[in-house]
């Protein structure tokens, strides 16, 4: 850490100087205009930045299908824009896994391709997203299906299952756009500026995303196993949907809790949601015990989506407890 001593130049401009090494790190010299940002008692300066496009190049000459879809979906979530794809050929299956990459991203489109490169580029105008929007949708989502993965089960309804299983792209594509605002929040404080959200709840809506994207795999996971089960047992089906009920409840107050504006609305909702979740076990063990009296297979299964249910519950309650954190007060 250095200090500087502040300066008053014509009687009422403060001035400071900025480190050497700093500056000559990161190319700032006389003369040239750095911007300077503002969070509650910390001053925030930063070279002035004219590149509307960040550009990344990555060799995938030895990246096949699993590991050239993480690799792109890396440099999306790390903020680039433009994506060059570069080898001495690119294989027909190296193509088609470049494909299945961008069909998990929102606003991505492949804007040049030769037989060495490919170019993908985020076509969204970043100043439109929404970290707030982008959670809200996930949080209808993953509600929605969590609950019809619980209609299909019970009704035994395998067009419902599998549209379970398909929305779970959507809540995928909306958790790497909020992984990629959360990223930005963290390397430009520009970014953090133009949400008009600061990086600490930036952080926190990052956190729970991923608390309802696990909610989401969850609800695929019961909407497998509705789509192999038969029939369910009428006192087992019923108990069921009392757990999703209560399970939801908790997910749903969690984050009322994280959206609401006033701390003392917060505050409440996080504390009424974290109440509930060990009602949850209690819940948990009387269906398990209606499990006992079925087909070993079936009550297996079924003892899946027990599990599925009583973890989302908990994943809510891992929403409250950030939501509590945000509504407290900041030192």
């Amino acid at each position: 850490m250095e200090t500087r001593k502040i300066q008053v130049t014509g009687g009422s401009t403060y001035t400071v100087s900025l480190p050497k090494t700093w500056a000559t790190a990161n190319d700032v010299s006389s003369g040239m205009t750095v911007e300077i940002y503002a969070e509650d008692d910390t001053l925030l300066i930063t070279p002035q930045n004219d590149v509307d496009h960040q550009e990344g190049t990555l060799e995938v000459a030895s990246l096949e299908d699993e590991q050239l879809k993480r690799a792109i979906l890396a440099m999306y979530v790390s903020g680039f824009d433009v994506i060059r794809l570069e080898a001495t050929r690119i294989t027909t299956e190296q193509r088609r896994a470049i494909r299945s990459a961008i069909q998990g991203l929102i606003g991505v489109e492949v804007v040049e391709e030769q037989s060495g490169c490919v170019v993908v580029q985020d076509l969204l105008d970043s100043s439109e997203l929404s970290i707030v929007n982008a959670v809200s949708r996930m949080r209808l989502i993953a509600s929605s299906m969590l609950s019809d993965a619980l209609t299909a089960l019970v009704e035994n309804d395998d067009d419902v299952a599998q549209d379970v299983i398909e929305r779970d792209d959507d809540v995928d594509r909306l958790f790497l756009v909020v992984s990629r605002i959360f990223r930005a929040t963290l390397r430009s404080p520009g970014a953090a500026e133009g949400l008009g959200v600061s990086r600490e709840d930036c952080f926190d809506y990052h956190s729970s995303a991923r608390q309802l994207e696990r909610v989401g795999d969850h609800a695929v996971k019961i909407a497998r196993l509705a789509l192999r089960l038969g029939e369910v047992p009428e006192d087992v089906a019923d108990a069921l949907l009392a757990l999703h009920e209560d399970a939801a409840a908790i997910i749903e107050r969690s984050m009322d809790a994280l959206f609401a504006e006033g701390s003392d609305e917060a505050t409440r909702n996080g504390h009424r949601a974290l109440e509930a979740v060990p009602e949850i076990d209690e819940h948990t063990r009387h269906v398990d015990e209606l499990l006992r009296d079925l087909d070993p297979v079936q009550a297996q299964s079924l003892g899946l989506v027990l599990d599925s249910l009583s973890r989302s519950a908990d994943y809510g309650g891992n929403i409250a407890e950030t939501a509590l954190q945000k509504a407290a007060p900041r030192p």
